[in-house]
């Protein structure tokens, strides 16, 4: 030791020399060359530095971890382990100072579950391994993992991804594979792309076949694909069984299938699947990623076979450490295996090789304790297998596993609850000799041609023209999408049911002619499914089979037919054929393509001059009540405004009010003598007179409009008055109506029964009371046949109940349903459907549309007018306060004179009111209408006034007494002259006139 240390620091010594003084070590090497005591120096350093890691290897600890392989003499076996093997020299070349060892115990399944379960008992019971890796399937995991529940040694899968074994739910189960669950969303996502309804699954019959089902299943229900039949092959399926489940796939409409399982039996399946030529042009084959990942090992004649297949692969990065194993990996397993040639390594290695280098990193990581079991008293209840004892290593081995992180060969390698997360999946399509790629699945981008490129990202938005993937030659050599479906092989049209009824046959009429026993279906329903058969995309052969008896009679209801569907007896049913719950458990509908609802015809009667009281209906009574309370306000307006100063509406009280009332109604039909002189009055009665010619012209025409347009009313327009009247009502034959009625309330005998038009007709000319009906409810289409036959006596209400209208059924699931139910809505949207409706729902050229009647003109309410109220009040209002404010200004005095403080409040407003009763004199307005017209001039005043339309001059006696009876009438409180009227004529010439008298 003491020899080593001082050669030690003599070469440190001399190697710090050469680094710090370069230039002076290589002239002091020139000078003074190497000796011998140097050169053994250096060579006792390195044997002594050997010696000291020999004696520090012997100080590792090694610990025991078990391989079970179901073949180690096949080539798989062979590269799985070499993998492994060279995973931990790998390791522990990088990491020389780590403590632990692994120690690799190897057992052969013999390729089945009992001799993996003996494999394991004998490594834990003798070998006293503290872990496992493998083994190799999954149906050999699941009894491995409750023995690794029992004595807490954790079992490690590379290549087990059933997804049922995480059902086990076990801590000490660690599957370092890609679980089979995890690519059933790039599958589905596929199918979403190209738009495929159905998708038949063909699986291995076992625990590795059924364990994806479910997650397949709903994956595609997740984006409206249908699963309408799972084909199961046992694993020891002969040739000729395979055939005849082949066969059975061929009878079907499907043509989208998925496979999964092992390449050991999907090579025979693909095998005779193109022997039976079903892998040609219309036929998809999709495979998940274990067939696509073990491509490598099948020989060319199984990979034509294969030609057009679309698979799931694995996807495995490129990354510099992989390209640097990759051919350390083959030089060394050609060395250790030379009669093995060509081998390639599969992602299943890639695993086996993260997993033994994971397993080293974290046995490492729990620490250098000693490793052990300890007895305990847990057992498997079994007569071969005793009590384990437990290992004390287990638990903290699990927990440094979980949280083993590292970047492996296959990829970044982490865990989360025991399974490996790799989701990315890369798209292959198989020709040639092997499997091209055509594109990658991500979760985050779905289908993307590139990876980190998210242009064509979202699958559930871009159309499949635009899918971001590579070109596809699909089964058969074909660049065009399959659609999915064909008919059935067997060459039979497809088998369509239609009704026979005796009615209605302007819907669905079906004929034979008995020359040629051909059958032939007409009608409006038959037409619009030709049309949308025209605009289908592809040929869709079918013939029409009448649902009939052998006497030519329907052979059922419509529940009844389309229950046939079911029954797998019709392959669709075409005719008038109502959407409805019940029938849709049993069938799918298109897109109904008639007007939905149920409605009902009744008669209808002219109302026509046969109401006494017609000429009240144009106005609504409010209206009329309006009206006349503005002729007594308009009224009471003008007499306020014009009693004072005009004639006109003078004289005792009866005979204001009479004329005031008279001379607002007047104004109704613009015959009122009265003038108006006042301009506050004169603005009322502007805006009243137009309020009035715009009531007075909207009440003609209403009343012109209720007199000469012909008012037709039903009879009824509610089911629920012919419940209560206790009226019949009928229904066409064979429907759904009775139920509808009898939910309502109807008595059975109060619904009848009509088998066609002309009966309906007869029933509802009679009535109720006469043995008929009151009122007939059918669906919106055959009520509107019906109408159109007869339309001068019906009219249509409602529709009374919610339907769906008519619509063509189909089985459950039928991919048929997607592409009819787009072309119906071509044919409803644009010219086609008018010229089938024009074809049969012709109208006679003496029909009037009657499907909405005119009930009753819409009378004039008060919403309509009441603007005009509005102005016409507000106006009044308005001048009625301008008035009474210039008069109490005027007259203020009454209401406060200094000379007569002690009369009372009251005597005053008296005073007030008697002054606003008289006649005011102090204006020209306040002389009479003779008056007016008589003026000349002011000393001719008298005399004018005397006979205004007089051409001849007044006597004197008649001027005294008229002038008399004026002034008289002037100061009726005095009974003395005014003097206006003293002053005007001359007092002696008065004198002579009057002794002349």
């Amino acid at each position: 030791m003491y020899i080593r240390v001082c050669l030690f620091g003599q070469l440190e010594g001399i190697l710090d020399y050469q680094i710090t003084q370069p230039s002076k070590f290589s002239n002091m090497v020139k000078k003074n060359p190497p000796n011998l005591e140097l050169l053994l120096s250096i060579f006792f350093f390195f044997l002594c530095s050997w010696m000291s890691l020999a004696m520090a290897q012997n100080k590792t600890i090694p610990v025991n971890v078990g391989v079970v392989l179901d073949d180690l003499n096949s080539r798989n076996g062979k590269i799985w382990l070499s993998c492994i093997k060279m995973a931990l020299s790998d390791f522990y070349a990088s990491h020389a100072n780590y403590k632990t060892r692994l120690v690799l115990k190897t057992r052969d399944s013999k390729q089945n579950v009992v001799g993996a379960a003996k494999a394991a008992v004998d490594l834990i019971k003798n070998a006293e391994v503290q872990a496992i890796l493998g083994p190799v399937t999954s149906m050999q995991a699941g009894f491995l993992i409750n023995l690794g529940d029992q004595v807490h040694v954790p079992i490690i899968s590379f290549s087990a991804t059933s997804p049922s074994l995480n059902s086990l739910r076990s801590s000490y189960f660690f599957q370092f594979a890609q679980n089979d669950s995890s690519q059933v969303k790039a599958l589905s996502a596929i199918v979403k792309a190209f738009g495929w309804r159905q998708v038949v699954p063909v699986y291995i019959d076992n625990e590795f076949g059924e364990g994806v089902i479910p997650f397949l299943t709903d994956a595609l229900e997740e984006v409206d694909a249908r699963v309408p039949y799972r084909s199961a092959i046992s694993p020891s399926a002969t040739d000729g069984q395979i055939l005849e489940e082949l066969y059975k796939l061929m009878t079907m409409q499907t043509r989208v299938f998925i496979v999964h399982m092992r390449t050991d039996l999907s090579s025979r399946l693909f095998a005779k699947a193109r022997e039976i030529g079903m892998m040609t042009e219309g036929y998809v084959w999709l495979t998940t990623n274990g067939i696509p990942n073990e491509l490598r090992y099948l020989n060319s004649s199984v990979i034509n076979s294969m030609q057009g297949v679309l698979g799931i692969q694995t996807y495995v990065p490129q990354t510099v450490k992989l390209e640097e194993f990759m051919p350390r990996w083959k030089q060394q397993f050609q060395q250790d295996n030379p009669t093995i040639i060509d081998a390639s390594l599969d992602v299943f290695g890639l695993w086996a090789y993260d997993s033994a280098f994971a397993l080293a990193m974290a046995i490492e990581e729990v620490g250098t304790a000693t490793f052990g079991f300890q007895k305990t008293n847990a057992s498997f209840n079994s007569a071969v297998l005793e009590s384990f004892e437990v290992s004390k290593y287990g638990p903290g081995l699990c927990q440094a596993l979980s949280t083993t992180r590292f970047e492996g060969i296959a990829g970044d390698f982490s865990l989360v609850d025991g399974q490996l997360q790799s989701t990315n999946f890369e798209i292959v399509n198989i020709n040639g000799v092997g499997a091209r790629g055509i594109g990658f699945w991500t979760p985050q981008n779905g289908l993307v041609k590139k990876l980190g490129s998210s242009a064509n990202s979202s699958i559930f938005s871009t159309p499949k023209r635009k899918l971001g993937l590579g070109p596809i030659i699909w089964p058969g050599d074909s660049f065009s999408v399959p659609k999915g479906w064909e008919n059935p092989t067997n060459g039979k049209k497809l088998r369509i049911g239609v009704p026979v009824k005796d009615g209605f046959k302007e819907l669905v009429k079906v004929t034979k002619d008995p020359s040629t026993n051909m059958t032939d279906v007409t009608g409006f329903s038959i037409d619009v499914f030709k049309a949308a058969v025209e605009m289908l995309p592809y040929a869709l052969p079918y013939e029409f089979i009448p649902f009939a008896n052998s006497d030519g009679t329907s052979a059922g209801t419509y529940n009844d037919l389309v229950y046939q569907i079911y029954l797998g007896k019709f392959d669709a049913v075409v005719g008038d054929t109502t959407i409805r719950g019940n029938r849709s458990l049993y069938a799918d509908f298109t897109m109904p393509y008639t007007e939905s609802g149920v409605v009902m015809v009744v008669p209808v009667i002219d109302m026509r001059n046969q109401n006494a009281w017609v000429f009240l209906k144009p106005l609504t009574w409010d209206l009329w009540l309006t009206t006349c309370c503005f002729f007594f306000f308009i009224g009471f307006v003008v007499w306020v405004l014009e009693h004072r100063i005009n004639e006109d509406f003078r004289g005792t009280p009866s005979h204001q009010v009479g004329t005031s009332v008279w001379f607002s109604f007047s104004t109704m039909v613009f015959s009122h003598r009265e003038r108006v002189v006042s301009n506050l009055a004169r603005f009322v009665m502007v805006i009243w007179v137009f309020v009035m010619l715009i009531l007075t012209q909207s009440y003609t025409a209403s009343l012109a409009s209720l007199l000469t347009v012909q008012q037709l009313q039903p009879t009824v327009s509610d089911i629920k008055d012919v419940l209560r009247n206790g009226d019949n009502v009928g229904y066409a034959e064979n429907t759904y109506i009775y139920g509808l009625l009898k939910q309502v309330g109807f008595d059975d005998s109060k619904i009848k029964m009509f088998q066609s038009f002309e009966e309906c007709d007869e029933l509802l000319s009679k009535g109720s009371a006469n043995g008929g009906i009151s009122a007939a409810v059918d669906e919106t289409p055959s009520m509107k046949l019906f109408l159109a036959k007869y339309c001068t006596k019906y009219t249509m209400i409602g529709p009374i109940f919610k339907a769906a209208g008519f619509g063509f059924a189909f089985p459950k699931g039928s991919p048929l349903i997607t592409d009819l139910s787009r072309a119906v809505l071509n044919v409803t949207e644009g010219e086609v459907i008018m010229n089938i409706e024009n074809k049969w729902f012709s109208v006679e050229k003496n029909c009037v549309d009657n499907s909405n009647p005119k009930v009753a003109s819409y009378s004039l309410d008060l919403a309509s007018f009441r603007g005009l109220f509005l102005i016409a009040g507000v106006a009044s209002i308005l001048a009625l306060i301008i008035c009474v404010a210039s008069f109490l200004h005027k007259h203020r005095h009454i209401l406060m004179h200094p000379d007569d403080s002690r009369a009372s409040g009251w005597r005053r407003i008296r005073a007030m009111f008697k002054t606003f009763n008289e006649k005011e004199l102090s204006s020209r307005m306040s002389k009479s209408p003779q008056q007016r017209d008589g003026i000349t001039g002011a000393g001719d005043e008298v005399n004018a006034a005397a006979s205004p339309n007089n051409n001849w001059p007044e006597s004197p006696c008649s001027y005294i007494s008229n002038h008399t009876d004026f002034a008289e009438q002037a100061t009726p409180s005095t009974g003395q002259v005014s003097p206006e009227i003293v002053s005007a004529v001359d007092h002696e010439h008065a004198i002579t006139i009057a002794r002349t008298c």
